[in-house]
């Protein structure tokens, strides 16, 4: 698949750039080019939105001999989705990446989260004013993050969603191309689905920051949710200069 090319080597957000600055993003990525027309972002514009910077923290992690698998790039598109129609409390999205990281121990990943002390990256859209939430209040959030994931999940590879995604904006290319496999909304979905359903039993997640890209590239579960909860975490929480800037 073409797209996969451009995502899943190293180089996805200097495709999306220049996809979105030749007008083709609202082919072959309507959703995700209906999002940057909503939030104002210019064909030439320099600077980073939340979609940008999560793929800008999975390129640092790719290159064209260490490839990811499609399930990896294609769930941070669904993750993104859902935050951009509902967004969320940064402890949420922690709770909820770590959530998927140790594969549904909601007990752990809520208390992990808790402890997290770094300040977020307060320029994204998608992300709500930090508050103190309960843990009732705050488990009943991640799940309904995980639903949203599901439901954006579901959008995405659906063909009448795919041709409606631009039709607020008239002049735009009309596209209902789907571009994405049942086989893959499946394996996307078992990502996310151990945030619903509980802790899977016999998952082991990984520990330490080494990536096994072989398996990476082969979309080994656990290879590729660890790999999820680092973007988003390097997203969240930026240890650039950006939040300086």
């Amino acid at each position: 698949m073409e797209v996969n090319y451009m995502m899943a080597y190293g180089s996805a957000e200097a495709s999306l750039r220049l996809l979105w600055k030749l007008g083709l993003l609202e082919i072959l990525l309507p959703i995700q080019a209906a999002y940057f027309v909503g939030s104002g972002f210019r064909r030439r514009d320099k600077q980073y939105n939340m979609l940008l910077s999560l793929f800008s923290n999975l390129d640092k992690l790719l290159a064209p001999d260490r490839p990811c698998h499609t399930s990896l790039w294609f769930s941070l598109l669904a993750f993104h989705e859902a935050l951009s129609e509902v967004p969320r409390d940064p402890l949420v999205v922690a709770a909820f990446s770590l959530g998927v990281h140790n594969g549904g121990d909601l007990s752990e990943a809520l208390s992990i989260a808790r402890r997290i002390n770094k300040q977020h990256d307060i320029g994204f859209q998608e992300l709500t004013e930090s508050k103190y939430i309960d843990s009732d209040r705050l488990l009943a959030e991640v799940r309904s993050l995980a639903a949203s994931v599901q439901s954006a999940l579901t959008r995405m590879t659906d063909e009448y969603s795919v041709s409606q995604a631009m039709a607020q904006y008239p002049k735009a290319p009309y596209s209902d191309l789907v571009f994405f496999p049942m086989a893959l909304y499946l394996r996307v979905r078992k990502i996310f689905e151990c945030v619903k359903s509980g802790r899977e039993r016999g998952f082991v997640p990984k520990h330490g920051s080494k990536i096994d890209s072989e398996l990476l590239g082969m979309g080994s579960l656990r290879e590729v949710r660890h790999v999820f909860a680092r973007v988003v975490f390097d997203t969240i929480y930026p240890i650039d200069d950006r939040l300086e800037e």
